[in-house]
């Protein structure tokens, strides 16, 4: 599976049920609450990376990956929107980058 199958996924999931889907729940709360869950899960893939868990730092991560394209699905980001950002960067070194933003 790829980001981009897991976006589609996501856009088809969030016109279903609120009651027989996660995903349409969590964007039937809005905004702030997938953002709310994206930092929980972040949070979560973090201690695990800290303990040196590899199982569970992967599970956690794949949530990671989950929850930030349910939070850009609720501000109707789309995952190319970011790709191109991610694009964008690559042709300036990370250091200049990251100055520039600064």
């Amino acid at each position: 599976m790829t980001l981009d199958d897991l976006a589609q996924i996501i856009a088809a999931r969030a016109s279903a049920d609120p009651d027989t889907s996660w995903t349409a729940k969590l964007l039937a709360k809005g905004p702030e609450k997938c953002a709310e869950k994206f930092g929980e899960e972040a949070v979560e893939a973090i201690i695990e990376a800290v303990k040196g868990d590899r199982a569970r730092l992967t599970s956690e991560a794949a949530d990671v990956l989950f929850h930030l394209l349910v939070m850009l699905r609720a501000r109707d980001v789309e995952l190319s929107d970011v790709m191109a950002e991610l694009a964008r960067r690559q042709a300036t070194s990370g250091i200049a980058e990251k100055a520039a933003r600064g």
